[in-house]
């Protein structure tokens, strides 16, 4: 077998995503749909990271900063600005904001590095992995840490 030929159940396709400078991996098998920037309606009460709910298609869908979850400064909205539709289960879906979707790789499971989660360190729980794509890292994101809620201890 070639070593350098990556079969299908090692590899998986990342959209990948950026924030500020930093480039973000998303499982492809979650992205339901990628939607330009459009008029979010703020929700009372929500966490600071929400940004309220959109309509899609007859279909109410939560917003997310990205950016405000990693701790980042506030998203700038500019015609690269994406929203990602996540759907980690058929019947529920959370949009989420990136600065601008840059194209679509496959990374073998030979090029992720896990990264240890980090008790104290919020972020580590946000991403399984970082990838090497070519010259550059990818960090791969866990979207359910990244999406579900934790409880406040």
């Amino acid at each position: 077998m070639d070593a350098n030929k990556i079969t299908q159940s090692d590899a998986k396709q990342y959209i990948v995503v950026t924030l500020g400078n930093e480039q973000y991996g998303i499982d492809i098998q979650y992205v339901d749909n990628i939607v330009r920037m459009q008029r979010i309606t703020r929700v009372p009460k929500a966490q600071p990271y929400f940004n309220g709910v959109m309509n899609i298609r007859g279909e109410i869908i939560p917003v997310m900063s990205l950016r405000l979850k990693f701790g980042l400064e506030q998203d700038e909205f500019k015609n690269s600005t994406r929203i990602l539709i996540i759907k980690l289960e058929p019947q529920s879906a959370i949009g989420i904001i990136v600065d601008e979707v840059k194209e679509v790789v496959t990374i073998g499971e030979e090029s992720i590095d896990k990264v240890a989660a980090n008790a104290g360190d919020e972020k580590s729980a946000f991403l399984s992995g970082v990838g090497k794509h070519g010259d550059g890292l990818i960090s791969l994101l866990n979207l359910q840490n990244v999406i579900i809620e934790r409880e406040a201890e």
